[in-house]
């Protein structure tokens, strides 16, 4: 065993699959002084690494996940450990039949070769499965099984051999030492290290470890049972590890691989079993490993029944039995996407928790890359472990969430899917009356939001067939055309709308201008009044953040972002202040409360309630001023994410019903409704081309493409300036479109509407990829009502960025045809801005 060394440039914690790639990968970035430890033994230290059944299946619907997932399956064959053998994901029911054709188009956006068959193609496949209960499968030939401890060695001996790499097993963290909210050194079993930098790779462990250094990491251990039965003669007369493709039961969520002269059975279908990382047994206490329970048979006995019935030919083999079972731990967190990245509470203490062995290499490489150079390759956005609110990070929230979405591992998930735990942790002050006008709340940072009123029902009678109906349950399904009624109810008259999950935060001081200009691609150095709309870059060019600035003083400022990424944001904030005080950040979100009010009457409005002037010659577009309404003090912001007239109306929290009641009461004669986040966030946003954070803009694409690049570029240095500037130079790879759906008919004779995530054709049928390597697919659909159709956004190569180009989208493996409606950032709707700037 190596001398522990007295300091490291990095510590490592955990020698599984992750914390052997991110010290691979950190090796191969140029760091040096690399120190792995784990307090188990190796090769295999005792984690889910030894015991996972260790498949890959590339196909998943969230990009990031894929991207990850298919850079994990090129190292593992670089490194001799990968053995491809196909797999099928079966269909038992006609919803999950309708699940794999959306499956299909996930395969196709990401640029994984799949297929839908027939259950006589999934016979043919793997000859021992009973047809009889299937409908259809999802075959991809890529499937594929890998060594992950020998990987592991692998990538620890190639790390050793550039002198770059101390690896100490039997070694237990104690303590991670901290000062000023620094990492300073960790305490082991073998002594202390000095070192400013940790990353914590301990799977089912990370929450303990991370709170010896003061931070809460929202993961907890949660079971998942395995067993082997053999000896099965036709699977030993292979003379092989796996022979035959992998078989997803999809609807019973299980699957069944070959494992030698064994078939492996797995579950995601028995209860959720969760437990508490304390209290995983100890190496000297543990039977098997500590991630290894003890297998309880009755959660699993319905399953083996469902296994029996698809594999009888195999499990009824005389003398086979079950030769190895147990409950196996994994990570599940609140979402179920991995936790990587810096922690907010701690700096220099990193996460790369949660992450299963088909993305563990890729994990490693974006690890390193972000620790050396502040991006990553593949946008990061969804599992970044900062995106979680305080709240979101506690043990209940946690548990609660992981016991919901534990069965939907294997479940059929819509892309508008609510959560029902961990739901009314926060309320805005509008919340009763929204509930008296039968609310529909979708729940975005813990705030309830509403996305439309049943109240507003009668409105569907009004605008009768312009508002065309989804007769297909699935693109109806978390959707109401009460959304398109109230927009239209907008365009006509106005609306108010709930904005109060918006994060602000308050920036001040005498260094406030030169911190905000140094982390803003735009201009922040103008008038008092004065709001900018403005990106915040990565350090490689790629959208960090977007939001709003307005500038309340010489040496003042208020923050504006959306509440799905107010928790990142206020990291990345935070972790750029300056050293010498002159900035103080305030997250004053929980202290306001926001009202948007739009519409060709919203003035009438507004000027009913209020003896400040709102005139357009006294308040224009872009400005922000104090004025009262009612007697509620008020900062307005004239601006618009809907394209038409109107204010966002800033108010103290405790005096938000009285603005409400207010802005109601005013309305009422001049038509005003309550609109959803539907209309605010979908309909008007698409009708005006606008982009949305994590959806079109994030860190894989840059201003240029975006259509947000500025007509100068300021003088002021900034986070990512050298590379805008480079991407100005070089201009677009792809330029982000807006397209109109030609014909929504489907096969079956009905109307189909895509939800997004879905790759955009050529007329021929071929996928379409820029000189990047980048595919393009559906970063945003739905309805525009006031236009009359309905809208897909799409970053298209050069060559087919070109208005009247006729293509295809492919949705729910049936393909429909698109023209590109607008190249760019001009609206459709309202191309000139007139209504928004009257």
């Amino acid at each position: 065993m190596s001398a522990l060394p007295s300091r490291a440039e990095v510590v490592v914690i955990g020698a599984g699959i992750v914390g052997n790639s991110v010290a691979y990968h950190l090796a191969e970035a140029g760091w040096r002084d690399i120190v792995l430890l784990d307090k188990g033994p190796l090769p295999d230290p005792g984690g889910s690494t030894g015991h996972a059944s260790n498949f890959i299946f590339p196909v998943d619907h969230s990009r990031e996940i894929t991207a990850l997932t298919l850079d994990s399956m090129r190292q593992y064959e670089k490194l001799g450990t990968l053995t491809t053998c196909g797999g099928v994901e079966i269909a038992r029911t006609p919803e999950r039949v309708e699940e794999l054709r959306r499956r299909l188009a996930s395969a196709t956006a990401w640029g994984v070769p799949s297929e839908l068959v027939s259950a006589e193609r999934v016979g043919q496949l793997m000859p021992f499965v009973n047809t009889d209960v299937v409908l259809a499968g999802f075959w991809t030939p890529s499937v594929a099984v890998v060594d992950p401890l020998q990987a592991g060695a692998l990538m620890r001996e190639q790390a050793s051999a550039q002198g770059a790499l101390t690896v100490s097993a039997g070694t237990e963290i104690t303590a991670i030492h901290t000062e000023h909210g620094r990492v300073r050194g960790v305490a082991t079993s073998r002594g202390d290290i000095a070192t400013e930098t940790v990353v914590i790779c301990c799977g089912v462990w990370s929450p303990r470890i991370a709170e010896l250094a003061g931070a809460r990491l929202p993961l907890t251990p949660a079971v998942h049972q395995m067993i082997d039965v053999g000896p099965i003669p036709e699977l030993a007369a292979t003379g092989t590890e796996i022979a035959y493709p992998i078989i997803r039961d999809m609807d019973a969520m299980m699957y069944e691989r070959q494992s030698g002269a064994d078939l492996e059975i797995g579950s995601y279908a028995h209860r959720p079993i969760l437990h508490e990382p304390e209290d995983i047994p100890s190496i000297e206490a543990a039977a098997l490993s500590p991630t290894q329970l003890p297998f309880t048979h009755d959660d699993f006995d319905p399953q083996l029944e469902d296994a029996l019935e698809l594999f009888g030919q195999l499990l009824d083999t005389p003398g086979a039995g079950i030769r190895h079972a147990i409950n196996g731990l994994l990570s599940l967190t609140p979402d179920g996407a991995p936790l990587l990245g810096p922690l907010p509470e701690v700096d220099g203490l990193w996460s790369a928790a949660a992450v299963w062995i088909k993305e563990g290499p890729g994990v490693g490489r974006m690890m390193a890359e972000w620790m050396t150079h502040g991006c990553t390759e593949t946008d990061l956005h969804g599992a970044d472990v900062a995106r979680f609110y305080p709240h979101q990070r506690t043990r209940p929230f946690v548990r609660a969430r992981a016991n919901e979405g534990f069965n939907k591992t294997y479940g059929i998930v819509h892309p508008r899917e609510q959560w029902a735990s961990g739901r009314r942790q926060r309320l805005s002050p509008f919340f009763e009356r929204e509930r008296e006008l039968g609310a529909e709340f979708f729940e975005v940072g813990g705030w309830e939001r509403p996305q439309w009123y049943e109240s507003n029902r009668d409105l569907l009678a009004e605008f009768g067939d312009r508002i065309p109906e989804r007769p297909h349950e699935w693109d109806a399904r978390w959707w109401s055309p009460v959304s398109n009624a109230e927009h239209l109810a907008m365009r006509e008259r106005a609306a108010m709308i709930d904005l109060s999950a918006f994060a602000q935060f308050d920036v001040a001081g005498p260094g406030a201008l030169g911190y905000l200009q140094e982390l803003a691609m735009a201009q922040l150095d103008r008038p008092v009044g004065r709001l900018c709309y403005t990106p915040v870059l990565t350090p490689d060019g790629g959208f960090r953040s977007d939001l709003t600035v307005v500038r309340l003083g010489e040496d003042r400022f208020r923050v504006i972002t959306g509440g799905a990424d107010g928790a990142r944001d206020a990291y990345w904030f935070r972790s750029h202040l300056p050293a010498d005080g002159s900035v103080t950040f305030t997250d004053v979100t929980s202290g306001v409360c926001t009202l948007g009010l739009w519409g060709p009457r919203a003035r009438d409005v507004l000027s009913a309630v209020t003896e400040d002037d709102v005139s357009g010659e006294a308040f224009a577009f872009g400005i922000a001023r104090e004025i009262v309404v009612g007697e509620v003090p008020v900062l307005a912001l004239r601006v618009s994410y809907v394209g038409d007239l109107g204010w966002e109306l800033h108010a103290p929290f405790e005096q938000g019903r009285a603005l409400w009641d207010a802005i109601a009461e005013a309305g009422a004669r001049f038509g005003v409704v309550p609109a959803g986040i539907g209309v605010y966030g979908t309909t008007g946003r698409l009708e005006k081309g606008y982009r949305l954070m994590g959806a079109e803009l994030d860190a894989e694409y840059d201003p240029v493409e975006a259509g947000l690049a500025l007509p100068r570029v300021k003088a002021a240095d900034f986070v990512g300036k050298q590379a805008y500037l480079a991407a100005r130079e070089a201009g677009p790879a792809a330029t982000l479109c807006t397209l109109t759906v030609d014909d929504h008919t489907s096969s079956a004779g009905i109307p189909r509407y895509p939800q997004g995530g879905e790759p955009i054709l050529t007329p021929a049928g071929e996928r379409i990829t820029d000189r990047k390597g980048r595919g393009s697919f559906v970063t945003s659909a739905g309805a525009a009502p006031s236009l009359g159709s309905y809208l897909l956004m799409a970053y298209l190569p050069p060559e087919h960025a070109v208005e009247g180009t006729r293509l295809l989208v492919e949705y729910m493996a049936e393909r429909y045809p698109v023209t590109v409606a607008r190249a760019g950032r001009t609206p459709l709707f309202d191309p000139d801005d007139t209504r928004m700037k009257a």
